[in-house]
């Protein structure tokens, strides 16, 4: 144990990262082949999902549809610890670089499968490489920025995730009718090319050398604990019933290795994800409130669009156009909170207006019924957006901010993580809330005798081309059904974000690393929010 101060990462300067000044000029050009990364890895589920339709019908393997999108979700979720981990090791930008290089492999043998099994394998080698992506951006831009002055760039990522989640379907769509399936694999790699040579250019950053071992069984353990985590929130009411022997055998698996992991982690002198961050109260209360973002957001309004279309009669074709007013005010409202934290150095009160925001949103959208207008619906996204607009970058602020320079990487990939794995719980829970509330609905209106809804055979999966196809009764009926689990889900949404209400009110004002001019980050102001 006594290793543990000598064994970690030390630059061969001497310099901490953050202790040597970068111009604007330097910060901003680095910028671009961060944001072209972030990109990458936020479009790709999008276009490739509009996609699949078309790919499954020209390679076959229907049955394994869902193991696409699995194997994908799998290896990031589980590479996503290790990336971090590894680049405070060995040096964040060769890892960064490694990840981009993997990514746009498994792009490129994705473009070229020639059947469903080597799609899915090659799928899971890009996930890989995606994995440490986003965790790379995060770290990088932890180590050059400040955390006083990120908000300058903040809205840049905001802008991305706006532009990828109504653009990445409208681009998957596009490229399907007038390319070819194989170009939605094929476009990461010119996008993936200028980042490249942008981060090789631009990004300097101290060598590291290091004599520490990988913690190997911690990685192990932790693998097959988030695999294990993620499969139940995939399989769990879908494939397999909640109290089959799969998804329960999966369940033990997971604890065992997760008490298994913590174990192990408290025993090594440089553990994979280190316990004693979450002595830090900053850190832990913003893990959870990450937790329960990830699991609103992807949770709920992944239901959001089934409304629109079913109920509202809005148009399939233009899908990712149906998310706009969500992301006009998480993106607005992400700028102005930006730039605030850049000018007063605090972020506590931005936490707690963001959940009590997020969680009149959820409430507002409960009250979504079958004569809402498209212009009340939208105007209630666009509170629930602003609502996220508060948390999405400061959370991983204040997670940077409470850990030390040498856990920059280890603190945004159990930030993400956690985001990650909140929202495979919040699909998987909710989806589940969603059809049983469908299916009962159908009942009520249509009598025990629609033992199938009412011809519905599966609520959650009804397009509205082939829902006018039923008798009207049954339009009506499920019309109704949809509201009602809509209704369901974010009443039970609300409830879990007053959780987060709760963790942001404990949150303490920590200053923020270069707060002030020539200010270097001591231990006092690490530990100040520690329990």
């Amino acid at each position: 144990m006594s290793q543990s101060k000598t064994a970690g990462p030390v630059p061969e300067d001497k310099t901490a990262e953050e202790e040597q000044p970068r111009s604007p000029r330097e910060i901003r050009l680095v910028m671009v082949g961060l944001v072209v990364t972030m990109l990458l890895a936020m479009l790709d589920n999008l276009i490739v999902g509009t996609a699949m339709p078309t790919i499954v019908g020209d390679l076959g393997g229907a049955e394994h549809l869902s193991w696409v999108v699995t194997a994908y979700t799998l290896a990031t979720a589980a590479s996503t610890p290790i990336w971090g981990k590894l680049g405070d090791l060995y040096g964040r930008k060769g890892t960064f670089l490694t990840s981009i290089v993997i990514f746009l492999v498994g792009s490129a043998l994705s473009g070229l499968s020639q059947n469903m099994n080597e799609l899915i394998g090659f799928r899971a080698l890009q996930g890989l490489g995606a994995g440490g992506l986003m965790v790379g951006v995060m770290s990088i831009m932890g180590a050059l920025v400040p955390p006083r002055d990120r908000g300058k760039y903040q809205g840049m990522f905001a802008a991305v995730m706006a532009l990828a989640t109504i653009g990445g379907p409208l681009a998957g769509g596009f490229i399907t009718d007038h390319l070819s399936w194989h170009w939605t694999f094929y476009i990461n790699l010119p996008l993936g090319v200028i980042a490249l040579a942008v981060v090789v250019v631009t990004l300097k950053l101290p060598k590291v050398r290091n004599n520490a071992r990988i913690d190997y069984l911690g990685a192990i353990l932790l693998t097959a604990g988030i695999t294990s985590l993620v499969l139940i929130t995939t399989w769990g009411g879908q494939q397999y019933a909640w109290g089959s022997k799969e998804i329960l055998g999966l369940a033990a698996l997971s604890a065992a290795s997760l008490i298994a992991f913590c174990y192990v982690e408290q025993r090594v002198d440089e553990p994979m994800l280190p316990l004693s961050l979450f002595k830090n109260l900053n850190f832990t209360l913003v893990s959870i409130i990450g937790f329960i973002v990830g699991f609103v957001m992807f949770g709920s309004t992944v239901f959001l669009p089934l409304y629109q279309q079913i109920v509202q009669g809005a148009s399939a074709t233009n899908s990712g156009l149906l998310l706009m007013p969500m992301m006009f005010g998480m993106l607005v409202v992400s700028l102005v909170v930006g730039q605030a934290v850049t000018r007063t150095g605090k972020y506590r009160i931005f936490p707690i207006i963001g959940t009590i925001v997020m969680t009149g949103g959820l409430i507002l959208l409960s009250t979504m019924g079958t004569e809402t207008s498209s212009f009340t619906s939208a105007c209630w996204m666009i509170v629930l957006g602003a609502g996220m607009g508060f948390l999405m970058q400061i959370t991983m602020l204040v997670a940077q901010n409470s850990v030390e320079l040498k856990d920059m990487g280890v603190a945004s990939s159990t930030a993400t993580l956690f985001r990650t794995i909140g929202g495979s719980f919040g699909v998987a829970l909710f989806g589940a809330l969603f059809n049983n509330r469908v299916t009962d609905t159908m009942k009520e209106r249509l009598g025990e005798h629609a033992s199938a809804g009412g011809g519905v055979k599966d609520p959650g999966q009804m397009s509205p081309a082939a829902l006018r196809k039923l008798p009207e009764a049954v339009q009506d009926a499920y019309h109704h059904a949809v509201s009602n689990g809509l209704h369901t889900v974010f009443l039970w949404g609300t409830g879990v974000a007053v959780i987060a209400i709760a963790a942001a009110v404990f949150l303490r004002e920590v200053p923020l690393r270069g707060a002030g001019k020539g200010e270097k980050p001591t231990e006092s102001s690490l530990e100040a929010a520690a329990v």
